[in-house]
């Protein structure tokens, strides 16, 4: 496209636009989609108004793109995170706004955490270790495995996609059960593999699917399938599979075929039932764990994750893969303050697990169907109600994890800020029982 020095640059001049389609995944909304100031319709919560950004989409469509991206990337929806509770609090004109929607940890960093991060700045001018050799060591000591047996990564989303890109490509496929982390389709899609979802079942008779389908999973897996990823604790349901199913599943599955056990939140079990990744991994060659730092070593804004493998060439194709110094110096430096405080993460994550028995509890004592959870948030199966309750306690300064048309995901945070979800669900029952609308 030529035109005048002088003349304006043209919309879409350069870049490729995907004609301002919107692509739903769910909970997943396409970039380039603007808010429609209706929760039920933009169930994620962005708070743009429509106007001159959907303008311009109109204007884009009529400009052929110079320079397009892959369709499958096109096509991609971006992720969403949980609102900023500072924005709704302005928004809604109160003091204070409570995000219950990441599943962070409420606590504040360890505080040899912060005294790591603080000697660990007068570096920053320098390129952090890129393999991360300390903090390989100390987690190589913690489980008993040789440091070729481990992977670092920017947090063990991350790792997912190196395995992704290590091990698929056009023409095999990734297993995983779904509802899970929703990270899961996009990565096969990026990958140009087919992604193969297996729907949940009901954990317990009568409930709502929840659970991984361990014997639909491998029914599933064919001569196609590199990956095979097995969330437990289950994200956003919080469901586990126990040990005897578990093993059965690992030693049925193709030697050729990967075995991912996602546990990111597997410090937060207390269902003695509920195996350890690592324990399970260890004579298995097609089987690998994924770990963070990110919930209960409360490290979500530092990244960090690692994976262990059972064969050492595992870990080693993720490293190939790897972004070169993606996991920053003071990442790197917390993380090892971390594992040196572990019966302090220790007792952090027992508060948690009480305050999730107590937040269970009242929960189902308001009629909520909420099964046991083994990680630090809990699930409502609500179907089609979901937008109507999460927008119902958005406007009562509750942030929470909403899935359209499927269930709402709440973070257990601290005491008080339980106590103002509890108190936000029976002010919105309360508007309903008057014949008033729950917004």
């Amino acid at each position: 496209m030529q035109r005048h020095p002088h003349q304006g640059r043209a919309l879409g001049d350069g870049v490729g636009v995907a004609r301002g389609e919107v692509v739903e995944h769910r909970d997943l909304v396409a970039v380039g989609e603007e808010g429609s100031g209706h929760y039920a319709a933009d169930v994620a919560g962005s708070t743009r108004r429509p106007g001159r950004a959907c303008r311009h989409l109109r204007a884009a469509e009529e400009v052929e793109p110079v320079v397009s991206a892959r369709p499958a990337v096109q096509a991609l929806p971006a992720y969403r995170p949980g609102r900023n509770p500072a924005d709704l609090a302005r928004e809604i004109g109160v003091e204070r706004a409570v995000k219950l929607a990441s599943n962070e940890v409420a606590f504040p960093p360890l505080p040899a955490v912060v005294r790591a991060i603080a000697d660990a700045t007068g570096e920053t001018n320098r390129y952090p270790d890129n393999g991360a050799v300390v903090l390989t060591a100390a987690l190589a000591e913690r489980y008993g495995v040789d440091p070729a047996q481990i992977a670092t990564g920017c947090g063990a989303v991350t790792l997912c996609q190196e395995l992704a890109q290590a091990y698929t490509e056009p023409g095999t496929s990734i297993a995983f059960a779904w509802r899970s982390f929703e990270m899961y389709p996009l990565l096969a899609q990026v990958a140009g593999a087919r992604a193969i979802q297996v729907p949940l079942v009901p954990g317990r008779e009568g409930g709502p699917a929840d659970t991984h389908d361990l014997d639909g999973l491998l029914a599933a897996i064919d001569d196609t399938t590199r990956l095979v990823f097995v969330c437990n604790p289950n994200n956003p349901t919080g469901t586990a599979v126990r040990r005897a199913e578990l093993e059965r599943f690992l030693d049925a599955v193709p030697a050729t075929t990967l075995v991912v056990l996602d546990e990111a939140y597997r410090e937060f079990v207390d269902d003695p039932d509920v195996p350890d990744g690592i324990e399970l991994m260890r004579g298995r060659p097609n089987v690998a764990v994924l770990r963070t730092f990110s919930k209960a070593w409360g490290l979500a804004g530092l990244r960090v994750g690692y994976l262990i493998a059972e064969d050492p060439a595992v870990a080693d194709a993720v490293r190939r893969t790897h972004v070169p110094f993606s996991v920053s110096m003071l990442a790197q430096a917390a993380a090892v303050a971390a594992l040196a405080s572990e019966d302090e993460v220790r007792d952090r994550c027992a508060a948690v697990v009480a305050e999730r028995a107590r937040l269970t509890a009242a929960l189902r004592e308001r009629g909520f169907d909420v099964a046991d959870s083994q990680a630090n948030f809990v699930w409502l199966p609500l179907g089609e109600r979901t937008a109507e309750l999460a927008g119902a306690l958005e406007a009562r300064a509750v942030i929470t994890r909403p899935f359209a048309g499927e269930g709402v995901r709440i973070s257990i945070g601290a005491p008080d800020e339980n106590d103002a979800l509890l108190a936000a669900l029976d002010a919105a029952a309360g508007e309903r029982a008057d014949g008033a609308p729950a917004r």
